[in-house]
């Protein structure tokens, strides 16, 4: 009788250490999805960044004296390049959206510039890159919403946090309505 309590206990050991191994490694594989999403984020941004010297530059070129566009250009792309976490992305997204817009809006006033087959080029890029960004944000936020839900649902919610996993923040935007669609010129 002895040897059939240890055996059940032992087997219940087996069967609880099995789970916590499958249950931690998948957390470590979500954790890394979500690490690699935003990454995949932040390469977009980078990609976004990159381009805007070369629009504004573009753009000066016919506007020099829309400086107060220009200058807030150049500090909402400053702020999207210094966001290092999600939530100074997200606090970093409206102010671009807003200066994107500006800074097309200048542009429209200029034929000559919108017949600029470079400007044409930057543009076509950056609403390329827009998008981008908008699939990227959606890939992170569905591994941000996975990884969240396995380390708060019962019983991986026990261990989970003393495993140090603690929940991730979803990418969002302050203002959705500022990047419900890629800034865009009217010709």
């Amino acid at each position: 009788m002895l040897l059939l309590i240890i055996g059940i206990i032992v087997v219940l050991l087996i069967i609880i250490g099995i789970y916590l191994w499958a249950t931690y490694n998948s957390l470590i594989t979500l954790k890394n999805r979500v690490d690699e999403a935003w990454s995949d984020i932040t390469v977009q941004l980078k990609r976004r960044a990159d381009l805007i010297p070369n629009l504004v530059d573009s753009v000066k070129g016919y506007a020099a004296h829309e400086s107060g566009v220009f200058e807030a250009v150049t500090a909402a792309r400053a702020a999207t390049v210094n966001a290092s976490t999600p939530a100074q992305a997200t606090a970093a997204e409206g102010p671009m959206q807003s200066a994107l817009k500006s800074i097309f809006a200048v542009a429209e006033a200029y034929p000559q510039l919108q017949a600029s087959q470079s400007f044409l080029d930057l543009q076509a890029q950056l609403v390329d890159t827009e998008d981008k960004i908008q699939a990227s944000r959606r890939f992170y936020n569905g591994g941000v919403r996975d990884f969240n839900t396995k380390i708060q649902v019962f019983p991986n919610n026990v261990f989970a946090k003393r495993l140090g996993f603690t929940k991730r923040d979803f990418f969002e935007v302050d203002d959705p309505t500022a990047i419900a669609e890629p800034p865009r010129v009217q010709f």
